[in-house]
């Protein structure tokens, strides 16, 4: 078989791995068994990670020469700005997943996000008022990227309140996961408000990670506290996951083979 014949055969077969692991944890049964295996690893993990974060941030990083030890809320702030974002792109991408492919784990994992993302929004949001107190002498101002952070909570109610408002299941699906997939629009705003508009709100810090505008030893506990943050989200969003599949699926054989035999073991 010719060189490029192979790599096309490859190419195919790595496809065909990826979709058959796109449906198996898309199927409610199949996801409830692998998530249980791997929720007590990525909750231990996060467990670590941010006792590890919080103590080498608070305790043992450098005081910023001009900031002082104010520049430390960035250890909190930081991450649960990018949190906020990541999650909702986690929204858009599994509104989109059941738009189109109509899976409904996905419209589950959509469920769950939403109030998550809401919380470490509002969490960014006070973080970083906190910290623009002492450095712009305000707790807040209309800046471009404290505003649009703004909007996304506000998008993130949006949605929790959309689907609540509709009393038929499939409509507030649909309607819902049209939201999430629109408001994505808002992320980019985010990113790149600070390179857009004049701007009080000090410039990313972390776009280039070949030359980052922090030093090491600020970087380092920074980066272990954005993996832990992410990594609590996924445990977050894994458990709510499970209960919500439980909830959905309580008729289901398999649910009640499992409780049975919960029950027995019990």
């Amino acid at each position: 078989m010719p060189y490029s014949g192979k790599l096309r055969a490859l190419y195919y077969l790595g496809i065909h791995t990826v979709w058959k692991w796109f449906h198996l944890l898309g199927a409610p049964k199949s996801f409830f068994e692998i998530s249980g295996k791997l929720l007590p690893w990525f909750g231990v993990a996060a467990g670590l990670t941010i006792t590890v974060g919080i103590v080498w941030g608070l305790a043992f990083a450098p005081q910023d020469y001009q900031q002082g030890n104010a520049m430390r809320i960035m250890y909190m702030h930081v991450p649960s700005s990018i949190l906020a974002q990541s999650s909702y792109m986690l929204m858009a991408t599994a509104g989109a997943v059941f738009l189109i492919w109509r899976i409904k784990l996905a419209d589950i994992a959509l469920q769950c996000a939403a109030p998550i993302g809401a919380s470490i929004t509002v969490l960014a949001l006070a973080t970083g008022s906190v910290w623009g107190k002492p450095m712009w002498g305000t707790w807040w101002v209309w800046d471009p990227r404290l505003t649009s952070q703004l909007i996304l909570f506000f998008l993130y109610l949006g949605y929790m309140f959309l689907r609540q408002a509709l009393a038929e299941t499939r409509q507030a699906d649909r309607a819902s996961g049209v939201l999430a997939v629109v408001g994505v629009v808002n992320i980019p705003i985010i990113h790149f408000s600070v390179e857009w508009w004049n701007s009080l709100h000090q410039p990313a810090s972390l776009s280039k990670l070949e030359t980052p505008a922090i030093a090491g030893d600020m970087l380092w506990p920074l980066l272990v506290m954005i993996l832990a943050y992410q990594l609590l989200m996924l445990a977050l969003l894994m458990t709510g996951i499970r209960a919500q599949v439980l909830e959905r699926e309580k008729n289901a054989r398999w649910v009640g083979e499992l409780l049975d035999t919960t029950g027995h073991e019990a």
